[in-house]
């Protein structure tokens, strides 16, 4: 198995039960208000059109070109896992430490897989994968570094998932007028900036031919009525995306005092997560779970500590007292 964040049954059983206080993902803990969903997105099939809409929707908020392609999936997962049968091709290069199911899915799908520390490694590959922003470290790239470097690569997916709070570093404004001969697919995910992770929702973006390609690997259903139905309100509220982005940004200025004033020194992240040396990663991950916060270590690292942001007044209050006491 693959370690990821949000494993609080691994908290549970090794610190015991109780009202935890899960910071181990980058997950926004103050979701989307839910609308009032139709009865029909619980009780029929989803219809070509209310996908097509919701892939329409999803192009605008993402600011996608006319000439660039969607499809609605079942989260960003879904097309990481998608990504390895597209082309012939089995090298792979991946842009790390990042998120290990890009190098998960290809390698439990014969690609032969090598990380590489920045984007210029990617170079020459038959298919290059960077997370931009990157997790857990924050690191990112420009769009135009990107379409650069698309030229060099034969399949480049940019890994967008965290880029809500951040548009300024997606390369989804550029796709048209890429040059010829590159293929750049991105990647998006709904659920983690609307704190909706559980609706299983996400997109792929690109040339027609390519996303074309995982819409029929994907199947008719590829996405629930419920999700369509948030999604197509959701994308479209800029109000609410405008209001979150800012409350995040002020948020991640408090989580790094809170750091600092705990003796960590900031390694970087995005605005929905901040991640931290702190020396002892592992005694940092114990001292707060006692007091029933779970956060992210990483098996790279014995000093990485990643927290994703507290929701609530009482939760920035809990967490504030656990790095005190």
């Amino acid at each position: 198995m693959r370690d990821h964040g949000g494993d609080l049954d691994r908290a549970k059983a090794r610190f015991g039960e109780g009202d935890w206080l899960d910071l181990s993902t980058g997950i926004n803990a103050v979701p989307y208000p839910l609308p009032e969903l139709p009865p029909h997105a619980w009780t029929a099939l989803p219809t070509r059109a209310e996908i097509t809409a919701l892939e329409a929707v999803a192009r605008t908020s993402y600011r996608a070109g006319d000439d660039t392609d969607c499809v609605a999936l079942a989260g960003a997962q879904a097309a990481i896992q998608l990504v390895p049968r597209l082309g012939t091709g089995r090298e792979a290069r991946v842009v790390g430490p990042t998120y290990n199911e890009h190098a998960g899915a290809l390698t439990a799908q014969g690609w032969s897989v090598t990380q590489v520390a920045d984007v210029d490694g990617l170079k020459g590959a038959q298919l290059g994968v960077v997370v931009n922003p990157n997790n857990p470290d924050g690191r990112f790239w420009a769009p135009e570094e990107l379409m650069d470097l698309a030229q060099d690569v034969g399949l480049l997916v940019v890994d967008e998932s965290f880029a809500d709070p951040a548009p300024e570093y997606s390369i989804l404004p550029f796709l048209d007028s890429a040059p010829e001969g590159a293929l750049i697919l991105v990647l998006r995910s709904f659920g983690k900036f609307y704190g909706l992770a559980g609706m299983r929702l996400g997109f792929a973006l690109g040339p027609t031919a390519l996303v074309g390609e995982m819409r029929r690997l994907a199947g008719p259903w590829a996405v629930n009525g419920p999700a369509i139905a948030t999604g197509c309100t959701a994308l479209a509220d800029g109000d609410w995306q405008a209001e979150t982005i800012a409350r995040l940004s002020r948020d991640a200025v408090r989580m790094d005092a809170l750091a600092e004033a705990a003796g960590w020194s900031p390694v970087g992240g995005t605005v929905l997560f901040r991640t931290y040396e702190t020396g002892d990663a592992l005694a940092a991950q114990e001292r707060l779970a006692r007091a029933l916060i779970w956060t992210r270590v990483f098996p790279y690292s014995t000093g990485w500590l990643r927290l994703g942001l507290p929701g609530t007044e009482a939760d920035w209050t809990h967490l504030e007292a656990a790095l005190k006491g």
